[in-house]
């Protein structure tokens, strides 16, 4: 699984999070649970305050591609979204990267070229 945003331990349990700005923290999970509501079919949430829980984190997810360093913002089938992290455009221009923004370049990689694909918490 691609995950991109915050994950959240409450009472032993992990969930994705979203930090709201009154110092409470929504929680997700897919299947029902004690306290959660339904928002649509197979997502609840529960609001928590941020001192109840065990922890916070960012995850983001990471790979190498044609030896060079991304991170994975997407995914379809057998294909990944990926975004270089090595802040050089000529290497970038190297591999045929699509500019998306001033800095920023993505593509479409076969999952299969992918390496290292792993999880980073910042």
């Amino acid at each position: 699984m691609i995950r991109d945003g915050y994950v959240a331990v409450w009472k032993g349990s992990e969930y994705e999070a979203s930090p709201s700005v009154n110092g409470e923290v929504r929680l997700y999970t897919t299947q029902p649970a004690d306290g959660f509501v339904e928002t649509r079919p197979g997502r609840h949430r529960r609001s928590v305050p941020v001192a109840e829980l065990e922890q916070l984190r960012y995850v983001r997810t990471a790979c190498r591609w044609r030896g060079e360093r991304f991170i994975v913002v997407g995914e379809h089938e057998t294909w990944l979204r990926v975004e270089y992290t090595g802040g050089r455009a000529t290497v970038a221009e190297r591999l045929g990267l699509d500019r998306i923004d001033h800095g920023v370049w993505q593509t479409w990689a076969p999952r299969a070229e992918v390496e290292d694909l792993h999880e980073e918490f910042i």
